[in-house]
């Protein structure tokens, strides 16, 4: 998940709820203004929306190799 900048120059912060002992319960993204505090870590690490979706398209473009690559991997485990 990825800090996300706004237009307006909110920023959409993820955050993961989990239970007492340590399970994860759900992940969501909570707004920052830029007058909270702590905007200014956060803004060094965020992306726009555009930038975002072109990291996700240019992950899902390169993982079509490495899904093939676990696939043979898988069979040659089970065939062993």
């Amino acid at each position: 998940m990825y800090v996300i900048r706004l237009a307006d120059g909110t920023l959409r912060v993820p955050q993961s709820l989990t239970s007492e002992d340590g399970r994860l319960i759900g992940n969501a993204y909570v707004e920052v203004q830029p007058d909270d505090p702590g905007y200014a870590q956060w803004l060094t690490e965020s992306l726009t929306e555009e930038e975002a979706a072109e990291r996700r398209r240019h992950w899902e473009e390169g993982n079509d190799d490495l899904e093939r690559e676990f696939l043979a991997f898988k069979a040659e485990q089970e065939d062993a």
